[in-house]
């Protein structure tokens, strides 16, 4: 196991000299520092878009949980300046599957305690999602209570198209987005890019990416601060942001047909609203949903139903359940050829279409796991 790096340093050396291609390859995938009472964790991949691995995540969460009543606040980043966190590493699941080490048969119990641990953090969390935020990169920031965007910010949660479901806690604050936005997102894998993803509700700050830097450094010059100093240094660098501003959110236009085609008692009906509602939107979201594995599609119709009454907690120990199912099935290894390995981006669904998908095949994904097996948080 890696050991943890505990690295004193002064406020004015922390964030530039980290930004080194040189100093990022000979340090841990996951950087922790100390600097006085707040603790910062740099995600250090850079050239796998920071994908989080089952090191960093046994890197971080002991760390967080001692900071949790050592630190005044935390914050995490990515190294580099095209992603925070593309994702977990699902490539390395699919491909020690079936070995006696399969990785996937601890790494998303350990995540999503690493989730939660972020959700029910007693201390500020800030997450600066500057570029790529995805998947897992949204697990490691969306819960925290303050994600700052920059223009470089892109937010999908992808997973119906490599025959996963939207996890790591997305069966909680994608119900709790508005309307039928977060079922749509789920479904589609629709990207969000810049200040996009703060009227979705999913940042709450944005920051150029110019100055994201010195928003770093802000917040880590503050003596021993009330969360009301954060808080205030945040809107500061909010308030004082370009990008896009003033332009409305570019799904506005088409927030009432989201609202209408994806409100429905099951994938089907969803599909039939679009169908019935033809307009050349319409027709492209179909277009999109079809090359979704359909088993994805419906697990992830029914997660989020269920997790619109669920606490974190509850939903992550359900994405547990589910998790435990799909990953060893046909279509998650098949999404990960088509779309990371052989990247012909043409997955063979097995089953091929919604009417195969039981509701039976669905509630297994639901069903309680052995005892010893469930998720405890």
């Amino acid at each position: 196991m890696l050991c943890h790096v505990r690295t004193f340093i002064r406020v004015q050396s922390v964030l530039r000299p980290l930004h080194s291609r040189t100093m990022a390859a000979s340090l841990p995938v996951a950087i922790l520092q100390e600097v006085g009472d707040k603790g910062v964790i740099t995600l250090n991949r850079p050239k796998a878009l920071n994908a989080l691995n089952h090191d960093m995540i046994q890197l971080i969460h002991p760390r967080l949980k001692e900071w949790e009543s050592t630190k005044s606040m935390v914050i995490i980043k990515g190294m580099g300046e095209k992603a925070f966190c593309a994702g977990g590493d699902v490539r390395a699941i699919v491909e020690t599957a079936g070995q006696p080490n399969a990785i996937g048969e601890y790494f998303f119990r350990d995540e999503y305690i690493l989730n939660c641990l972020i959700g029910t953090l007693h201390i500020p969390y800030i997450a600066l999602i500057d570029g790529i935020t995805m998947g897992g990169g949204v697990g490691l920031s969306v819960h925290g209570q303050y994600r700052v965007a920059t223009e470089r910010t892109v937010f999908a949660m992808p997973e119906t198209g490599i025959g996963l479901f939207p996890d790591v806690g997305g069966s909680h604050f994608l119900p709790r987005l508005g309307g039928r936005l977060g079922m749509f997102l789920a479904l589609t894998g629709h990207r969000l890019k810049g200040r996009d993803v703060l009227k979705a509700g999913i940042a709450t700050h944005v920051c150029d990416g110019a100055r994201i830097e010195e928003l770093e450094e802000s917040l880590l010059s503050l003596q021993s601060p009330y969360p009301e100093d954060i808080a205030a240094v945040l809107e500061k660098f909010h308030e004082e942001s370009t990008f896009n501003k003033g332009e409305p959110f570019s799904l506005q236009s088409v927030l009432p047909k989201i609202q209408s085609c994806f409100t429905g008692a099951s994938v089907e009906e969803i599909f039939g609203n679009l169908e019935k509602n033809g307009s050349e939107w319409a027709e492209k979201q179909l277009k999109i949903l079809k090359k979704m594995s359909p088993t994805s599609l419906k697990v992830t119709f029914e997660q989020l139903e269920r997790g619109t009454h669920l606490t974190l907690q509850e939903c992550l120990a359900m994405e547990y359940r589910i998790v435990k199912r799909i990953y060893k099935g046909h279509d998650f290894s098949e999404g990960i050829r088509a779309v990371l390995v052989d990247r012909d981006n043409n997955p063979q669904w097995k089953p091929k279409n919604l009417e195969e998908v039981t509701t039976e095949v669905v509630e297994e994904h639901f069903a309680p796991l052995p005892e010893e097996e469930e998720l405890e948080l």
